[in-house]
């Protein structure tokens, strides 16, 4: 069977997923001295070095590697590139030093991974390419025999075990410029990318590479290890130095030097790819058993002034985009805060597991906006969701970009305890139970908590301030929800009868005695045509 990627998973490192998530295949064994740590002839590296490599490097044509393998591989199914699996007991600096905390494996080239990726090893301020070799794998039940491939083959990408757990890892690079990580929760979800150019532009999104990565040896007894990758694509290409520290959140701080080769209608940097097709605010892909499925439930904002947005995702009938406008942002980030597995009853992909990720900016980042793409799904296996933060200088050729921040992955808790935070959102039909609708509106329920609620009285007065961009707000209230240690605040929206396909603003936060005490709730609703706005009255009203 043959499968039609769409353009927002070209390239992606989960291109195809088992049940919503992506098996990385693990296998158990002890380390010797292997092939893989044999490689070329060494040269100088540095970081400076790297940059101006990527600056020489946009000054010549693009020259794209994709599909350099043989069709073989190409014509791989899952299964069979599953069958392809490198043998553990030949882990990078597995034998060199038991105090080493870190491991590392190869992916082998196959299937959707068609673009050879060429992997360094770095020590001691030397840089030694490493060689592919055959006995780097086992083949197993793939169809491939290894005889039959060349010897400059390369890889697809990497993946880091930690000294805790050898069985499972805890970042990975595959695919792109796409990368994963976990925390304590050991369980991957939504991606992160190097780089996103002209995301849902009308000509199409460019994917940029990691066309080479440099893997610096381990410290002896370090918690934190370092690796390079240079950034290729038609329109620019970038340095990257990474920063990695596993933990029960996981820390990646980043150093990213861009040298465009063209002018760039949107850069994303920073950019997160995740999935949301169904949840308790929006229910329109409705037709599987399972009540909620989703990598991430919202966009949590940190703004240079200070305010804190949480806005929830949804899966579209059409693609939708979103910009918010900052100056040097404090942060922004794709969460799961979602984490009961009663709301999901998912047993094999485990959705209330999945990490969010946090970035953090270093640095002054200047005038830009946080931009937000959702686009429409179907099914779960593709990711529709896209976050990253877009200067608003415009991007042009022979200029240098450089961005600092960090990446933390996990599900951690982002928002200062000093506030509420928004817990869940509902929506439904307005109006008054029992009584008869004589015209449509729309129910949102927010749910709130947090330890600032623990200390109000009887007699606090509790009420919500909602901002709309259109039509008519009524039957509003904030009222405690006891399961929660917390408010809800409820109010219905009555759309205009006219601009019908307009989207909606809304904002949504609570005071106490006129004192914020929440975080701003954010979103957008598109009312359904007058012809369809159904008022579902029973027949005793």
């Amino acid at each position: 069977m043959k499968l039609v990627v769409p353009w927002f998973l070209h390239g992606r490192t989960t291109t195809l997923l088992r049940s919503g998530f992506l098996v990385w295949t693990v296998m158990l064994g002890a380390g010797h001295a292997t092939a893989a740590d044999a490689s070329g002839s060494s040269q100088p590296f540095d970081y400076a070095w790297l940059k101006g490599q990527a600056r020489s490097l946009a000054e010549q044509p693009y020259e794209s590697r994709e599909g350099e393998i043989p069709a073989v591989l190409q014509r791989l199914s899952w299964d069979d590139y599953q069958a392809l699996r490198f043998d553990r007991q030949q882990a990078l600096w597995t034998s060199q030093d038991p105090s080493n905390r870190f491991r590392a494996e190869l992916f082998h080239l196959g299937l959707y991974f068609r673009t050879p990726v060429q992997i360094h090893l770095l020590e001691n301020g030397q840089a030694r390419p490493m060689v592919y070799e055959p006995s780097l794998f086992e083949y197993g039940d793939s169809g491939i025999d290894p005889g039959d491939l060349p010897e400059d083959l390369g890889f697809a990408g990497f993946r880091y075990h930690f000294h805790t757990d050898w069985a499972r890892d805890v970042f990975a690079f595959l695919g792109a410029s796409y990368f994963r990580a976990v925390g304590s929760e050991l369980q991957y979800g939504l991606s992160a990318r190097g780089l996103a150019v002209d995301t849902a532009e009308p000509g199409g999104e460019e994917f940029p590479v990691f066309t080479d990565f440099w893997l610096q040896k381990p410290t002896s007894g370090s918690d934190t290890v370092t690796l390079y990758a240079l950034l290729d694509s038609p329109s620019i290409t970038g340095a990257y130095r990474f920063d990695i520290t596993p933990g029960p959140t996981l820390k990646m701080s980043v150093d990213v030097a861009l040298y465009p080769r063209t002018s760039i209608q949107r850069l994303g940097i920073a950019p997160l790819t995740s999935m949301y097709m169904v949840g308790e605010n929006d229910r329109r892909a409705d037709w599987d058993w399972r009540p909620e499925i989703h990598d991430s439930d919202g966009l949590l904002m940190h703004s240079g002034h200070g305010e804190w947005i949480w806005r929830p995702l949804v899966n579209p009938p059409e693609l939708r985009f979103n910009a918010y406008g900052d100056t040097d942002p404090r942060g922004f980030g794709l969460l799961q805060r979602d984490q009961a597995f009663a709301n999901y009853q998912d047993d094999g992909v485990f959705y209330h597991r999945r990490p969010g990720v946090w970035v953090r900016p270093l640095g002054d980042w200047g005038a830009g906006s946080v931009q937000l793409v959702e686009i429409p799904t179907v099914d779960e296996t593709f990711d529709n969701i896209v976050a990253f933060w877009n200067p608003d200088r415009p991007i042009k050729a022979g200029q240098e970009w450089l961005f600092s921040y960090e990446l933390h992955w996990g599900t951690q808790r982002i928002l200062p305890r000093s506030l509420g935070r928004v817990e869940q959102t509902f929506t439904g039909l307005g109006g008054v139970v029992g009584q008869r609708r004589d015209y449509y509106s729309k129910r949102f329920v927010v749910d709130f908590s947090g330890d600032v609620f623990d200390m109000l009285g009887p007699d606090a007065r509790v009420e919500p301030v909602i901002q709309a961009s259109d039509g008519r707000v009524e039957i509003a209230s904030a009222r405690p929800q006891v399961s929660l240690g917390g408010y809800r605040a409820r109010f219905d929206v009555v759309p205009p009868e006219k601009g019908a396909d307009a989207p909606i603003n809304l904002r949504l936060y609570l005071t106490v005695d006129g004192h914020r005490v929440t975080e701003t709730w954010h979103y957008q609703w598109t009312p359904p045509p007058v012809e369809q706005r159904k008022l579902r009255n029973p027949e005793h009203l």
